[in-house]
């Protein structure tokens, strides 16, 4: 079974890759971070993202709030496992902005939240985001990998791995809106 799950990634990564990084019928670099990328914080905050619909968002609409950033995919079994416990943190903390940054293709993504439906919006990075998680200080690239930032745009920290509700709930707890 876990050989199964285990091929089964790898042909999802492998069709994301060989798909030419496209999302909604673009090409990735729609999604790409500004020009000035020399800072990977103020480029992930500037990215201009579509969500399941297509609308287009930036992190930089949510200035002044604390915000938890998951990137995940649809064939990340921690990453799916660890959706209903940011979930239930985000109906906790309702001051505390959360979004799922998809390290996938909108289409498989639409398909996943009609089984696996969560609060907090989910906007599509897509597989082109592996060069992004490794500027942001996640070297090996790896899924799920969570971002919490303060109020004032400065990141608290850095979760590479499974959340633990507990540790995030802490965490949560001590942010200041």
């Amino acid at each position: 079974m876990n050989r199964r799950l285990l091929l089964s990634a790898a042909v999802a990564v492998a069709a994301t890759v060989a798909g030419g990084y496209t999302l909604m019928g673009r090409k990735s670099q729609d999604a790409a971070a500004p020009a000035d990328a020399g800072d990977p914080v103020a480029a992930l905050k500037q990215m201009k993202l579509p969500d399941l619909a297509g609308a287009s968002h930036s992190l930089d609409g949510w200035k002044g709030q604390p915000i938890v950033v998951n990137f995940w995919a649809t064939w990340c079994a921690p990453c799916v496992k660890e959706m209903p416990a940011l979930d239930a943190l985000q109906k906790k903390y309702p001051n505390v902005r959360f979004v799922g940054f998809g390290v996938d293709t909108a289409a498989n993504m639409q398909k996943f939240v009609e089984k696996v439906q969560v609060s907090y919006p989910l906007w599509v990075i897509g597989a082109g985001a592996i060069d992004t998680l490794r500027k942001l200080g996640n070297p090996s690239g790896g899924l799920p990998f969570t971002i919490v930032f303060n109020a004032d745009g400065s990141i608290n920290r850095k979760i590479l791995g499974e959340v633990q509700p507990d540790d995030l709930d802490r965490t949560l707890a001590a942010l200041k809106a």
